[in-house]
């Protein structure tokens, strides 16, 4: 098992369709984590950090499973919400990471 040297390497290997990687980014400029984050993750905001990042990627990882196999339950609108959310918080936790330092 292979250590990440950091939490945003995942990001950087994603391959997605262009236009579901345009449509999150354009969903970056109206992100509001105290809406969104409770209504993906079904409970109260969490902190910034590893944590919520982990849980993002990993549901995105299945959303993406599901849209591969052309489940009938997948929604692209879903996973443009899910992917605007998991780059926001990405940024977030790396300019936190960056002002620590």
């Amino acid at each position: 098992m292979s250590i990440n040297p950091t939490p945003l390497a995942p990001l950087a290997h994603l391959r997605r369709p262009k236009l579901l990687i345009s449509a999150a980014r354009f969903g970056l400029t109206s992100y509001e984590r105290c809406h969104t984050l409770p209504r993906l993750l079904g409970g109260p905001v969490p902190p910034p950090g590893r944590a919520v990042l982990d849980i993002l990627m990993m549901r995105e990882d299945r959303m993406n499973a599901a849209r591969s196999a052309a489940e009938t339950g997948y929604s692209v609108a879903a996973h443009v919400d899910l992917l605007t959310a998991l780059m926001a918080e990405a940024d977030l936790y790396a300019s936190t990471r960056i002002r620590a330092v």
